[in-house]
């Protein structure tokens, strides 16, 4: 592995998991808001909690790359499933650019599960905690 290569995971993972440490510091500086949009859009607005902590734990834990393929599979599917409920079944009724731009934030969605799905796949690379040796833990014979 190249020097750069070492380099690739741990700043892939930085920059998939800065956009779910945001977007949960956002909601909790603007839960009301946050949580009205929720109910507007059919979903329960009791579930922001947990989405907070979903976007800001799964965030974190992914950044660390602690548990990173459990965390990248639920990441995955809370991108697919936020997608399609905050932004494919809204743009059916819309036109224009309005449709456009929610088409767009659904591919992105798509794109983040993608990229996910990778780090299932292929782990979280270096300079991950996952990374950390048991050998100390395992007592020598």
């Amino acid at each position: 592995m190249t020097q750069y290569q070492s380099y690739a995971a741990p700043l892939g993972r930085l920059f998939l998991a800065l956009i779910f440490i945001v977007a949960g510091a956002q909601k909790i500086t603007g839960y009301a808001g946050t949580q009205g949009y929720m109910e507007m859009m059919g979903v329960p607005g009791g579930l922001l909690p947990l989405v907070i902590l979903t976007e800001l734990g799964g965030g974190i834990a992914l950044l660390l790359g602690w548990q990173t393929r459990i965390v990248a599979f639920l990441l995955a599917g809370f991108s697919l499933v936020s997608g399609f409920l905050f932004h494919y079944l809204p743009s059916l009724g819309m036109e224009g650019m309005e449709a456009q731009t929610q088409t767009i934030m659904f591919m992105k969605n798509i794109s983040i599960a993608g990229g996910m799905l990778m780090i299932v796949a292929l782990g979280a690379g270096r300079y991950a905690l996952d990374n950390r040796s048991t050998a100390a833990a395992v007592p020598a014979e």
